[in-house]
């Protein structure tokens, strides 16, 4: 089936070239919009699979319009495009429910293959991006005091969870530990039975929080 996605954003020019490469490239561009109102009604009707957001609306912020459409039951797959590669903006994005973010810096072929990511439901970030959300993240975690009743993860659901937190595909982890792809998948499917989550988006969060890193 093709990939459906809605486009938000407020600058016209921007809109009308991002939905015009995606339906080059063989997606079906259910609408293009240029405000939050309007990004939330379409995306809520309509519920695409990919929504590719700007953050810098006239009415609703980006992280607005990311938690209206996060407060459904169906999960959403939202790609943050943004001129903006501040950190804080990428945290908030991301506590709000964003599955990846790119910067408007990235070259078309670099957009493509990440919204083919985010549909396929990879945490897709502009290089550099993923360590800043960690750091901050470390730095604002609290004591771990608490998390004594969380679940414990075995040694490779914890490797393999650090790669899913820097938005590695389940192929590019598989090659860094020298494993096939369908088991790392039935590890991160065994790691959120464990910790009771839905989906990857979910387990990134998760990771995140808690300052995972391939170095950790």
């Amino acid at each position: 089936m093709t990939t459906r996605v809605l486009v938000v954003d407020d600058h016209p020019m921007w809109r009308e070239s991002v939905a015009r490469d995606l339906a080059e490239a063989g997606y079906d561009v259910i609408a293009a919009v240029g405000d939050g109102a309007q990004a939330v009604r379409v995306g809520t009707s309509l519920r695409p699979d990919v929504v590719v957001l700007d953050l810098q609306l006239p009415d609703l912020s980006g992280v607005e319009v990311i938690t209206a459409l996060c407060k459904g039951g169906t999960p959403v797959r939202i790609l943050v495009l943004s001129a903006s590669g501040e950190h804080q903006d990428v945290l908030d994005a991301v506590k709000a429910g964003a599955t990846g973010y790119l910067v408007k810096s990235a070259g078309r072929d670099e957009f493509l293959a990440a919204v083919a990511r985010t549909a396929e439901g990879d945490a897709v970030f502009t290089p550099g991006l993923a360590g800043l959300v960690l750091g901050e993240y470390r730095r604002l975690a609290s004591s771990p005091a608490g998390d004594d009743d969380a679940p414990r993860l075995t040694e490779r659901e914890t490797e393999i969870l650090r790669f899913v937190a820097k938005g590695l595909s389940y192929k590019q982890i598989a090659e860094r530990l020298v494993l096939s792809p369908r088991t790392v998948q039935n590890h991160v499917q065994h790691t959120l039975g464990k910790l009771q989550l839905h989906n990857r988006v979910e387990l990134v969060r998760y990771a995140l929080e808690r300052g995972l890193d391939a170095d950790g």
